[in-house]
């Protein structure tokens, strides 16, 4: 063999050898960049690709137009066809373009129904009259009532969608007890002494709304369930996906009425498993949520004393440059976290206009405090997209985030469209959505202790799994699971990223 043979031999051997010592991570992530810049192929890459958990999932906003007109129609609503608000009976006949038909007039009207999609979603939604932040949170008054009665259906729908494109993990933020507990501290009246408010509270009805919401919800999971023959061989791919729920507290409401359905959210999530925490929504820069914001983390502060163990995840920093004060925008990321002890952040676009930002997000880094990203919506909403969203300022500094929805069925999106706008706008790598997805499992509030004994630099798993994982677990490691429910979705992730990457 001549000498120029044999180094062309000797090249081959080690570019052989090269590509059998790449690990299948590895390939996936060459596979990623050779894709970039084809969106077909990155869309499936994206749709296929393991996501984890999804922890900043309003239910109500998850569940698309189609299914709500569905809904209101089942109940028997009318529709205000000027404003696409529904209404109650009686209903108008469909001939003559009546003001008030009855919803199920749209089946034989595409007008109609294309106008109350539009009107209650962000489809179609153009720059004019009407602001995006006004259109997106004006949807929920004109669809609200069409939920009420459907929670089973809209959790069906939503975790159906969620399997199909390999979501593991919901946590919903619901209302429960349809405004009760709001109710009941509007009756019993404010008092500035929040232990003696609290007491009022548990002793005037609220341990009794407590058990009925627990007593509702069960219901709604167990006919969602039915909906998707769970438990039987014609299952639907939604009985895969595990779902919990954060009591969702509206901010906007009067003191009397945001405290009593805080203290229902603590005490919800201390004796009801499907309750592994609370969050407080409406939107952040209308008048009450600025105005009562520092109440509001008074409210949080004391009773997170009285209930150490419950979580929190808390809307912050969901504003912009123009619509609220500038000396609004400088503190509710940072009170967030220090006075209503926050383990999660929603939103934090506008974290770069708090004061010593840079600061803030290395104590968020150091407390582990998560920051949940909902690139659509802080679109439609703020306007905020592209080199404006912080996201790549808190990978830099080291803040752990996760890719979410919000609101995907006003948003007209998914999980996968989430992923999409994050590799485009970000050129982020297959590690990093890696990383992202693993950290959506690791700070979600299931029980249980995690997987890894180490996150920092890289997913270190703990000693009773150390050499498992994405295999068959040891005796050891199946007992370590077995006792920590958030590491069982956590080995389930690992075992589906394993399968992925083979594809590669």
């Amino acid at each position: 063999m001549s000498a120029h043979n044999i180094r062309r031999y000797t090249i081959l051997l080690f570019l052989s050898a090269l590509a059998v010592a790449q690990t299948a991570e590895q390939k996936t992530a060459r596979y990623l960049d050779s894709i970039r810049n084809q969106p077909s192929l990155l869309l499936a890459f994206l749709h296929d690709i393991p996501k984890g958990g999804d922890l900043h999932n309003h239910l109500d906003g998850a569940i698309y137009a189609e299914d709500l007109i569905d809904f209101a129609a089942d109940d028997n609503f009318c529709i205000d066809r000027t404003t696409s608000r529904l209404l109650g009976a009686p209903c108008d006949s469909c001939e003559s373009y009546t003001p008030k038909p009855a919803i199920r007039c749209a089946y034989d009207d595409h007008i109609l129904y294309s106008q109350i999609v539009d009107a209650w979603s962000m489809r179609n939604w153009r720059p004019g009259d009407e602001s995006g932040h006004d259109h997106f949170f004006g949807t929920f008054d004109k669809f609200g009532p069409a939920s009420h009665n459907h929670v089973a259906e809209g959790v069906a729908s939503v975790i159906n969608r969620a399997a199909r494109e390999h979501v593991q993990y919901i946590e919903f933020m619901h209302t429960a007890d349809g405004r009760e507990a709001a109710q009941l501290g509007m009756r019993l009246g404010w008092d500035s002494d929040l232990g003696k408010m609290r007491d009022k509270l548990l002793s005037g009805g609220l341990k009794e709304i407590t058990a009925a919401t627990s007593k509702t919800l069960a219901e709604d999971e167990s006919r969602a369930r039915a909906d998707l023959k769970c438990g039987t061989p014609d299952a639907e791919p939604g009985c895969g996906v595990t779902v919990r729920y954060l009591y969702q507290v509206l901010r906007g409401l009067p003191q009397a009425a945001v405290f009593a359905e805080i203290v229902l959210g603590f005490e919800l999530a201390s004796g009801d498993p499907h309750f592994v925490g609370l969050n407080l929504v409406m939107p952040e820069d209308w008048y009450v949520p600025i105005h009562d914001f520092n109440q509001h983390m008074a409210m949080l502060d004391y009773l997170h004393g009285v209930y150490p163990k419950v979580h929190i995840s808390l809307h912050a920093g969901e504003i912009a440059m123009g619509l609220v004060k500038p000396e609004d925008l400088a503190f509710h990321i940072r009170a967030s976290v220090e006075r209503g002890h926050a383990e999660r952040i929603g939103h934090g676009v506008d974290v770069m206009l708090e004061k010593d930002p840079i600061g803030l997000m290395k104590e968020m880094a150091a407390r582990n405090v998560l920051v949940e990203i909902n690139l659509t919506s802080n679109d439609q909403i703020l306007g905020v997209s592209g080199d404006d969203h912080p996201l790549p300022i808190y990978m830099k500094y080291g803040v752990p985030v996760a890719i979410s929805t919000d609101d995907e069925g006003v948003a007209r999106s998914d999980m996968t469209h989430e992923y999409l706008r994050a590799v485009e706008g970000y050129h982020l790598s297959y590690a990093d959505l890696k990383r992202m997805t693993r950290q959506s499992l690791e700070h979600s509030f299931l029980p249980g202790q995690s997987l890894w004994a180490s996150t920092k630099d890289s997913f270190r798993p703990v000693p009773a799994c150390a050499t498992d994982v994405a295999e068959k677990p040891s005796h050891t490691c199946t007992a370590f699971l077995n006792a920590n429910e958030r590491a069982r979705e956590q080995w389930k992730l690992e075992r589906e990223f394993a399968k992925f990457e083979k594809r590669y």
